[in-house]
């Protein structure tokens, strides 16, 4: 492989294992914010114990989140320079504003919410939880402006003499119609996953210590269930919207992920291809007739554009060159996101059957306690290769083709040398990250009923030392 892609296998490496963490920490914070609104509004104990549990969890999470994210940035000036420099007038503005605003809003409250468990008042201590929610989704909301710039660049003018893009309109940016589609259903399909590992992990405490908090985990049970199946309904309608525009801005990607040749009106969609090696050719299928049209159109008998014309098209446009992606890769992934994340509602919705009326979940579900968060998880990953591999040969949509954002000094071997390192460096945490979340899972509630925000210890306690924190 070349420079180019190696470039390409790093990025996606450090990229897709970040991502690990981020569903879970744009969800778990919002559902132990929740936890703990109950227990405000309520008192029962068990809202408190649940939301310091998951509490613990969600900040294990974040910690690593921040560390693997820290990475994502150094490639932008090892191997993605001339990218870089293109886009840096642009991403300027919407990732000032997720550092400056947003992670300024989540570290600050995070701190005070970790140890102003027995020193704050109970509705402040409340706020500052909902605090880091609004910084998380805040953050997300820039970040996913500045991908989604790449996926449809507005709200700029491109500086020849410079040779980059440079910002016009932020607002432009910000209200971009692929972001205002893409938001909705990256944050509901990080639910799936927060509402999918607490419904795992109460499970597992059900399965295995049965006697031990049963009430409170089964209530954990539930919560995280319903929250699975409402996220999976959100999923779907955002993902229809998305679908519609995705069709309008890259005709080319929906085109890939159809592995659909020739021009249709109506469209069908094929549950299931066969097709040769390279993906230029069908050989068995299984389709719905209209449902593509529909998908990308909003009509049964929408016209769905295919490679072939569009490829036609794109030359005239841009000059000649291949401008389709892996279309088996965004074919198959396209697919297994749908699939995978429909199979972690169908497991939500079983285990909310299985567990009606006070019933104890049969031993026989163990099974589905590593596969419940994970599924969402893997359904989530494969729809960010599908976004961005099926954006190829463009970094930027029509502007930047990959191949001329790759640092001009950068060898093959520097790239192996910081991939091999990179790799290394995320196996050793990804060790330390799974024994810290299964310790804490198997330590279960205890420790949970420590004194509540307000109680704060009078001038002879002064001295000890915090009763909870993390």
């Amino acid at each position: 492989m070349d420079t180019l892609d190696l470039a390409r296998w790093q990025f996606a490496v450090t990229t897709v294992y970040h991502f690990f963490f981020v569903p879970v920490t744009i969800s778990l914070v919002a559902i132990t914010a929740g936890l703990q609104t109950a227990w405000y509004r309520t008192g029962k104990e068990k809202y408190l114990r649940l939301t310091k549990f998951y509490g613990k969890l969600f900040l294990i999470n974040i910690a690593m989140g921040v560390v693997t994210g820290l990475v994502q940035e150094f490639q932008f000036g090892m191997n993605w320079s001339d990218y870089s420099r293109f886009v840096g007038d642009v991403f300027g503005a919407p990732l000032a504003l997720e550092g400056l605003l947003a992670f300024f809003l989540e570290s600050t409250f995070i701190g005070l919410w970790m140890f102003g468990w027995d020193r704050l008042p109970k509705l402040v201590h409340l706020g500052c939880i909902w605090m880091v929610v609004l910084g998380t989704q805040l953050s997300a909301y820039f970040i996913l402006a500045a991908n989604s710039w790449m996926q449809n660049p507005v709200g700029f003018r491109y500086n020849a003499e410079r040779g980059r893009a440079e910002l016009t309109d932020l607002w432009a940016v910000l209200t971009n119609k692929v972001v205002l589609v893409t938001y909705p259903h990256t944050i509901f399909a990080a639910f799936m996953v927060g509402g999918a590992f607490v419904a795992a992990v109460a499970l597992w405490h059900l399965l295995r210590r049965p006697t031990v908090d049963r009430e409170v985990f089964r209530t954990a049970l539930k919560i995280g269930a319903v929250i699975v199946l409402a996220a999976s309904a959100g999923v779907a309608i955002s993902g229809d919207q998305q679908g519609k525009v995705m069709t309008e801005v890259q005709p080319m990607k929906m085109a890939a992920a159809e592995a659909l040749y020739e021009t249709e009106k109506p469209a069908s969609f094929s549950v299931f291809t066969i097709g040769t090696l390279d993906g230029s050719k069908e050989i068995f299928s299984i389709k719905v007739p209209y449902l593509l049209s529909f998908l990308g159109t909003g009509h049964l008998d929408g016209e769905v554009k295919g490679i072939n014309s569009l490829q036609q098209a794109y030359e005239t446009l841009y000059g000649p060159g291949s401008y389709s992606p892996n279309v088996p890769l965004a074919y198959w992934t396209f697919r297994l996101m749908i699939g995978v994340g429909m199979a972690s509602g169908a497991i939500a919705l079983w285990l909310l059957w299985a567990t009606r009326k006070g019933r104890a979940p049969a031993k026989w579900l163990i099974w589905a306690v590593a596969p419940l968060p994970l599924l969402p998880l893997v359904a989530n990953c494969f729809g960010w290769i599908f976004t961005e591999t099926g954006r190829q040969p463009w970094l930027v949509f029509g502007l930047l083709p990959t191949a001329s954002g790759v640092s001009p000094g950068t060898t093959a071997g520097e790239v192996i040398t910081s991939l091999v390192g990179f790799t290394i460096l995320y196996g050793v945490l990804a060790v330390v990250e799974v024994k810290l979340m299964l310790r804490t899972i198997r330590g279960g509630l205890a420790g949970t009923d420590t004194p509540a925000p307000g109680s704060a210890p009078d001038d002879s306690e002064s001295a000890e030392p915090l009763s909870f924190a993390y």
